[in-house]
């Protein structure tokens, strides 16, 4: 559990204040898959708020402390049946092996419509294409030359 100085858990609430909360804690209480999705908050936001539906203060006590035990986060505030957790951003590990053993598409350089439905084998856009009619009908005719 990190711990945080009283300027920075200041920051933190200040911060927080506008959010609203991300996960809800309901009555199973804090299962493992509630505790994958408060991981993905922190790792994405860093600052969030949880949201507990319970009425034992004792019990919503329990999860912030093992919310914060078990995620490695800092509590900046418990407030009614709000909690609001910090965690700095974790480095993610990524494939770069992976991706590094992919070939890579040459960039493409651009090229006319013509040159590119000629490589595909379309002859639509080529000169030798007849003419296709518009969809819409022809103007009308000004009433004031109408004949009678």
């Amino acid at each position: 559990m990190t711990e945080l100085t009283p300027a920075q858990r200041r920051a933190f609430r200040a911060q927080a204040h506008h959010l609203h909360p991300v996960v809800s804690v309901a009555g199973n209480g804090l299962t493992p898959a509630v505790l994958k999705e408060i991981d993905h908050a922190l790792q994405a936001h860093e600052l969030i708020k949880i949201r507990i539906y319970g009425e034992d203060r004792a019990q919503r006590d329990s999860i912030m402390n093992a919310v914060c035990t078990e995620l490695a986060a800092a509590s900046v505030q418990h407030i009614g049946k709000t909690l609001v957790v910090w965690r700095e951003k974790r480095e993610e590990k990524s494939s770069g092996a992976a991706s590094a053993e992919r070939p890579r598409k040459a960039p493409s350089k651009a090229k006319s419509a013509k040159v590119l439905s000629a490589r595909r084998g379309i002859s639509s856009l080529s000169s030798k294409a007849p003419k296709k009619s518009h969809w819409f009908a022809t103007p009308i005719k000004p009433r004031g030359s109408s004949e009678r």
